[in-house]
């Protein structure tokens, strides 16, 4: 129904961001927000899908439009709900993605949350074939390794500016910041959410 939402992005929040367009908010879940943590205050295009279930209609965003269309093809996959669909495309690429089910690699696909054995078998069954074209995308990480790396330099800056945006000071985020940099984390989200623990404590 929505193909894409262009807007002025007024706000990040743990799972979702919030579009303004011509004085209506759009409230859109996202692999991870703080990807547009730059763009806050400015006109942007986040491509969208429209879930409908019988209690609620939830708008999800993302960045590119490959992204979408894994969320999309997830979402046909028995056992694979959205919740699990946004995980899975927040830590991979396009490239990976096709790479692990066109090569039955059920080892990489297991290392997503909320994936066992049986629902990765049933990804590769339903979607092999399907997912070949992204096999020539660009690709972002080595397939069978979902990034755990420290966050460092990978992570850490973006996290530091999101908690700033959170109404954090730069000396209390301080006061934490060799903590964050030592865990493991796989997405900027991850770092944003152990910063809030230590912050709250």
């Amino acid at each position: 129904m929505y193909a894409y939402i262009k807007g002025e992005l007024v706000s990040l929040n743990e799972d979702h961001v919030v579009l303004d367009v011509s004085g209506v908010g759009y409230e859109i879940f996202c692999p991870n927000p703080y990807r547009f943590q730059k763009e806050i205050d400015q006109q942007i295009k986040i491509h969208t899908y429209l879930h409908v279930r019988e209690d609620a209609q939830i708008l999800y965003g993302f960045k590119e439009q490959e992204e979408k269309e894994i969320f999309k093809k997830l979402l046909n996959v028995s056992g694979i709900g959205p919740k699990n669909a946004l995980n899975i495309v927040g830590q991979t690429s396009a490239h990976d993605f096709a790479m692990a089910i066109e090569n039955e690699d059920d080892q990489y696909l297991t290392k997503f949350p909320g994936v066992g054995k049986k629902t990765a078998r049933q990804m590769i069954l339903d979607l092999k074939g399907k997912v070949s074209e992204w096999m020539n995308s660009q690709i972002s990480q080595p397939v069978g390794e979902v990034v755990t790396t420290p966050a460092g330099d990978v992570y850490f800056d973006e996290a530091v500016e999101a908690l700033k945006a959170l109404g954090y000071s730069s000396r209390e985020i301080k006061g934490i910041s060799n903590q964050l940099k030592a865990s493991e984390a796989q997405s900027t989200d991850d770092v944003v959410k152990k910063g809030l623990q230590l912050l709250m404590r």
